[in-house]
């Protein structure tokens, strides 16, 4: 049996997102404005909730398209506090109509969002070398200084505590664990595309 993250051994769901996804670097901007979005639908709630309702997610707001989310009218904002398929909760509807009219505003201003957001750990994920969950720490000084400059740039939802998990969600840090099959696996991906033009990040499981 594969050695992975203690966490990762709670459900299926967990399992199939740990092996597929969770530390492989990520620099497809819808895919990180997806994250972007999930990361801030979770405040309060677990993980496991939000994958159970990503599937959820992607239908109802159009495949995370920001340019479509950003133009989103008050109809459709109530249209989504109907959908059981999300979090039913309009202070975090109303951030991700928000958060996508700041992406785009990067994406103007930096030529994508990926350029901006993976300047925080200098374009390179961090290859850190936990023994243990609890050694993890739930925000550094870089998702201080990411979340300090989101906030700048009109983003909400996104407190350290969740730049932290976006960064490990999207692979900027390699948190899992030493004794985890992914933590090799990630750090020699992460090695040999240097280059993020040439990053082919597989799509998540589906349904979930």
């Amino acid at each position: 049996m594969k050695q992975r993250c203690a966490w990762a051994n709670s459900s299926q769901l967990y399992l199939d997102y740990h092996d597929s996804e969770w530390g492989l670097p990520v620099h497809d901007d819808r895919k990180l404005f997806e994250f972007l979005i999930l990361e801030g639908a979770q405040a309060g709630l677990s993980w496991s909730t939000i994958l159970n309702k990503r599937q959820g997610y992607v239908q109802a707001f159009d495949n995370f398209e920001a340019i479509k989310i950003a133009n989103y009218s008050d109809t459709k904002v109530q249209e989504l506090l109907l959908n059981p398929g999300i979090v039913r909760n309009r202070l975090k509807i109303q951030a991700a109509i928000q958060n996508a009219r700041s992406f785009l505003e990067v994406q103007n201003q930096y030529g994508s969002f990926d350029a901006y957001i993976w300047q925080f750990v200098d374009g390179k994920p961090v290859q850190n070398s936990w023994k243990s969950l609890q050694e993890i720490p739930p925000k550094t000084k870089e998702s201080d200084a990411m979340s300090k400059e989101l906030k700048k740039l009109e983003f909400t939802f996104v407190g350290s505590t969740i730049c932290y998990a976006f960064m490990q969600a999207v692979g900027m840090v390699n948190d899992h664990t030493i004794d985890c099959f992914r933590w090799q696996e990630v750090r020699d991906f992460a090695l040999s595309n240097s280059n993020p033009t040439q990053f082919d990040v597989p799509p998540g499981p589906q349904g979930k």
